[in-house]
């Protein structure tokens, strides 16, 4: 059965989840505000499950229509064959979206949709199953625009940039606020940067906990982002039949690694961020892959004659020297509130760039930031500026060639 499968993914990131999920399913794919849309089937679901690194999610449509009230959005969800899905053994989960609509408590049609689902079941089998917030077997999104509701199975269960090497019983760690990974892969994907041979060396020189550098190393090792993870749909009656090729799926991706045809390079001015960046290295399976090293981003000679410089820059206490941190900084490469670019954080950026042009001529730098102004702190000229969300912060990711003597020195 062929439907019209649903990928939210972040602002910024459409048009290059189009061409991924095009590529990953071998059919047309149409970028839309927020996600894409792309038919496929089960085996579609479970690849792009697998394969996707910028998806949030794969979304599998189950019933849509008008409504004007909470009425309607139980009448909707009892069209569903539910018994079809789960049994009355597992749980199920309903979330909620609106976007402009007359509905006065989503909570309210939270709950009109979850009777839906127990209703329709306990006429079917006699029994009804039980919800869980936390872990469900099913867990259904509800999207309500002004006059129209689309109900939908979310066939990936935790979201999609959770890859399952952070999990500290693998020996990964979290940290407090990391860089998503699918905004790490979009940032990679944006710049064209493939792990190709003709795409050359990559170096994140403040990389946190190491989300960018582990995305290129695993993209140049050609291993499947979703690997390490299990997905929702391996409980959901639909794909029962559906285990055997699902097995095939990930066997072939498995035999499917291979050495990296270029260096990954990573480190970070503080001396735990390069461990934890090591040890979820490690976890995701490249530890051998990405060379770490503990250096001022400000002092660090290229590691290679030419390649791509990617970062998500830090403020505070990791731009600091070593032994030099303020408290005030984060130390874990997430979203960089509050960020204004003065102070030390203008003498940052202009050093980084002078070293940049000293140093580093013959790459391509691409620079983060939800400052619009970072290219004038930086005395460069960007020849592309992207625009990119981080969670709810609007930000560019930025380019800059880095060309010997085409640049004014910054001071």
């Amino acid at each position: 059965m062929t439907v019209s499968l649903f990928l939210p993914c972040a602002g910024g990131v459409e048009a290059l989840l189009a061409d991924e999920a095009a590529r990953i399913t071998g059919r047309p794919s149409e970028a839309t505000r927020g996600g894409v849309w792309v038919d496929g089937d089960a085996a579609a679901a479970m690849a792009l499950n697998l394969e996707s690194r910028l998806a949030q999610r794969v979304l599998w449509p189950l019933a849509d229509g008008p409504y004007r009230d909470e009425h309607d959005l139980y009448e909707l969800a009892r069209r569903v064959a539910w018994d079809d899905w789960i049994t009355p053994r597992q749980t199920l989960r309903v979330d909620v979206a609106a976007q402009r609509s007359p509905l006065k408590s989503l909570n309210f049609a939270t709950l009109r949709v979850k009777d839906a689902v127990c209703d329709r079941l306990r006429e079917s089998t006699g029994e009804r199953p039980s919800v869980d917030t936390r872990h469900p077997d099913l867990s259904l999104q509800l999207y309500v625009g002004p006059e129209h509701a689309t109900l939908y199975a979310d066939t990936s269960g935790e979201a999609l940039f959770k890859r399952g090497w952070r999990d500290e019983r693998a020996g990964g760690v979290k940290g407090e606020a990391p860089l998503k990974e699918t905004l790490a892969a979009a940032m990679l994907a944006a710049a064209g940067w493939q792990g190709r041979e003709e795409d050359g060396a990559l170096l994140d020189p403040c990389c946190g906990a190491g989300t960018i550098a582990i995305e290129a190393a695993q993209i140049a090792c050609g291993i499947a982002p979703g690997i390490k993870r299990r997905f929702a749909f391996e409980r959901l009656l639909p794909f029962r039949d559906q285990l055997g090729a699902w097995r095939e799926l990930q066997q072939a991706a498995r035999e499917r690694v291979h050495a990296p045809a270029v260096p990954v390079f990573a480190g970070d001015v503080s001396f735990r961020m390069t461990d934890f960046a090591a040890r979820n290295a490690a976890s995701a399976g490249v530890g051998q892959a990405i060379t770490f090293k503990t250096a001022d981003a400000l002092q660090r000679p290229a590691p290679a004659e030419r390649g791509t410089l990617m970062l998500n820059p830090p403020y505070g206490e990791r731009i600091a020297p070593k032994g030099s941190g303020s408290a005030r900084g984060d130390a874990h490469g997430g979203a960089r509130e509050g960020f204004d670019g003065g102070g030390s954080s203008a003498e940052f950026f202009g050093a980084l760039a002078g070293h940049w042009k000293r140093r580093y001529a013959g790459w391509t730098a691409w620079v983060l930031s939800p400052d619009m102004k970072l290219p004038s702190l930086m005395r460069l000229k960007e020849s592309r500026r992207v625009p990119m969300w981080n969670g709810p912060i609007e930000c560019r990711l930025f380019r800059f060639d880095m060309v010997a003597g085409s640049n004014k020195e910054a001071e």
